[in-house]
């Protein structure tokens, strides 16, 4: 989870240089190297930029439950079938196959708005209110999904994609090496990245690496 969480991180702040510098800034302010899990935590920006990482780019696209006993699950708002019947709840029989689209919820328009699909980590310094209901685990999300079921090491994910980011960010500049739509992902438990035309030499995410100068 960590290792394909920073890889999406360092590809969308390629794509966004000036959320990378901002995200620089930041980190350049803190005056140690060696920083506690608690100092990384108390980083807003820092912050902002790992949630928006996990929900644009889940490193689990869905999941799957199976339903241990009859259920009914009502719907905020009414469906219309295709035989035009509306339908304010869902019947789920026990031992259905029940999947949860967690990418697609990441990034569902009517709750996070008409620019859920963009990278911006600013729209957690005031999220939309409808996303406050979200049930996950961490974050209004379901990336880590939620109730007993959820991710057990999420909070070592985030301090170590924190660990990483701080590490890298500070001292490297990353860019893109193809555009951007040419990297397609492809689930295999997680999601994988691959080059557009070329999925059968393997996962791969190139991002030309610079060395920062610090003024």
């Amino acid at each position: 989870m960590t290792s394909f969480g920073t890889a999406y991180g360092l590809f969308a702040l390629a794509q966004a240089q000036d959320v990378q510098q901002k995200l620089r800034d930041e980190l350049l302010g803190v005056q140690t190297e060696e920083t506690t899990m608690n100092e990384l935590n108390a980083l807003p920006y820092l912050d902002a930029v790992v949630r928006e990482i996990l929900r644009v780019h889940a490193p689990v696209r869905a999941t799957g439950r199976i339903a241990a006993k009859d259920n009914i699950i009502p719907l905020s708002i009414p469906i219309t079938d295709r035989y035009g019947w509306t339908h304010d709840h869902y019947k789920i029989d026990k031992g259905t196959d029940v999947t949860i689209p967690i990418q697609s919820l990441n990034i569902e328009k009517a709750l996070w708005g008409d620019d859920a699909a963009e990278f911006k980590p600013e729209r957690w310094q005031n999220s939309p209110e409808a996303v406050q209901g979200i049930p996950g685990v961490w974050g209004n999300m379901l990336t880590f999904l939620g109730g007993p079921r959820a991710c057990i090491g999420y909070r070592f994910v985030l301090v170590e994609m924190k660990a990483f980011l701080f590490t890298l960010i500070r001292e490297f500049v990353f860019e893109l090496a193809i555009p951007a739509e040419d990297i397609i992902k492809k689930s295999a438990i997680v999601q994988r990245p691959y080059i557009k035309g070329k999925v059968d030499q393997g996962s791969q995410l190139p991002l030309p690496v610079k060395l920062y100068q610090r003024v």
